[in-house]
């Protein structure tokens, strides 16, 4: 009798989208809109991006007010321990997101000192990278090649990739070799990238939003400092993909659960792996 999957009439059944996929989904989509209507604002009301200049920002009420007020909570909320609606990778730092390995105590840390020291070295590669494209811009503006307003572009453009990277592809992964986003070193980088372009926009509009993403970016580090068993899935059972609740990569989380992909560990020699990398570290 031959086997259901090989029955040509047969369908896979499909991947149920999670939950907190579907919030992301929505939440792009508001972020092209937001986009759409920041280019509409720049080019039919450039008078409102007069509000990214000095203190502006307290003297005049724009749509721009607004974003500023999105994007505040949005870093907040990766200062704050958020049990839903908020991805594990950006959580992991947090002590309640921690679900300690069986054999925790035998963990050799020496090990996962040298773990956290080649991620970390991989995470800085993309900092140089980033601070390249950062400096290609800025000398765009000192030669008056293009304005602030279009800085602020560009950080609103950003803002709309940052979630492309989570839902669809992400090109640092290139660099991090991380499995998904849950794994992620630089979870937590979002929105310091995204500021970097209006680092050179005297105002307080750009400058406090750079000062505070540099607070979440330094909260971020000093976790990974003083709590890097929470950051490894070796340790950290929470972040394995067996435990995946939040499911947001969906297209690394297929190929990882298709037996019939080279390219890609099944889930099943995915755990196996790691159980024999735990092994490894113990001696």
């Amino acid at each position: 009798m031959k086997n259901r999957a090989d029955c040509i009439d047969y369908e896979k059944p499909k991947q149920k989208v999670s939950t907190l996929r579907k919030i992301y989904i929505a939440r792009l989509i508001l972020r092209c809109l937001i986009l759409a209507a920041c280019i509409l604002i720049a080019f039919y009301f450039p008078q409102e991006m007069q509000v990214l200049e000095g203190w502006n920002f307290f003297k005049m009420l724009t749509p721009l007010h607004l974003l500023w007020v999105l994007w505040v909570l949005d870093m907040l909320w990766q200062l704050i321990p958020v049990k839903n609606k908020i991805a594990l990778g950006s959580q992991k730092l947090f002590q309640f997101r921690f679900i300690p390995a069986e054999d925790l105590k035998r963990i050799n840390y020496k090990n996962l000192r040298d773990y956290i020291i080649q991620t970390t070295k991989q995470a800085y590669k993309v900092m140089l990278l980033w601070a390249a494209a950062i400096i290609f811009l800025t000398l765009l503006r000192y030669f008056n090649i293009i304005t602030d307003t279009y800085l602020f572009l560009f950080t609103v453009t950003f803002y709309v990739c940052d979630l492309i990277c989570v839902l669809i592809w992400c090109p640092f992964r290139l660099i991090m070799k991380n499995r998904c986003c849950t794994t992620c070193r630089i979870f937590n980088w979002d929105h310091l990238m995204m500021f970097t372009p209006m680092l050179f926009i005297r105002g307080f509009y750009p400058l406090s939003l750079l000062l505070m993403s540099i607070l979440v970016w330094l909260i971020w580090e000093l976790a990974v400092m003083m709590y890097p068993e929470r950051f490894s899935e070796i340790t950290n059972e929470a972040l394995r993909c067996s435990n995946c609740t939040d499911k947001l990569c969906t297209q690394y989380c297929q190929k990882l659960r298709t037996p019939n992909n080279p390219d890609m560990q099944p889930i099943e020699r995915l755990e196996e792996k790691i159980g024999e990398t735990i092994e490894n570290i113990k001696k």
